[in-house]
């Protein structure tokens, strides 16, 4: 997918926003976040694998995944789904495990717009503690997003 189709854009210091045009329906994109199937595919930054995901796709329900870098590091990270508005909103919280703690706790609304056969997706995730941590996230979820478009395209 093009740099054209995704922007990130600085909101606040804590708050990250991705805007990206999917070249796919909005209804399989928001299918491609449904099921631990799909997001083994995709979720992790690039040549990070997906060891472990576990998904109840459900308001109220949770989901955690384990995700392995290149180099071998483990890394845990957990949430809730707060609101499913199939296929338009999804809104779930995000925190990584640290040492089987639970750590900062952020959330995330992610939306799914018809987009004249695309999918226009709009990522909102807040707050962070930090800059630096926000940026961390937006090169993670940037890649993982690039992965989704790959996904998508094998779905199609």
């Amino acid at each position: 997918m093009s740099a054209r189709n995704s922007a990130v854009r600085q909101v606040a210091d804590d708050e990250l926003l991705i805007t990206r045009v999917f070249d796919a329906p909005r209804e399989l994109v928001f299918k491609a976040w449904s099921s631990s199937e799909h997001q083994m595919r995709w979720l992790g930054p690039d040549d990070f694998t997906v060891e472990h995901c576990q998904i109840d796709f459900r308001q109220g329900g949770g989901y955690r995944a384990h995700l392995r870098s290149p180099e071998g590091i483990d890394y845990w990270m957990r949430g809730s789904y707060r609101e499913i508005v199939e296929p338009g909103r999804l809104v779930f919280t995000f925190a990584w495990e640290e040492e089987g703690e639970r750590g900062l706790e952020t959330l995330v609304t992610a939306t799914f717009a018809e987009h004249g056969g695309k999918t226009l997706f709009t990522f909102h995730q807040a707050p962070f503690q930090s800059a630096a941590e926000r940026e961390g996230h937006t090169t993670g979820w940037s890649q993982c997003f690039d992965r989704l478009a790959g996904h998508l395209a094998t779905m199609v």
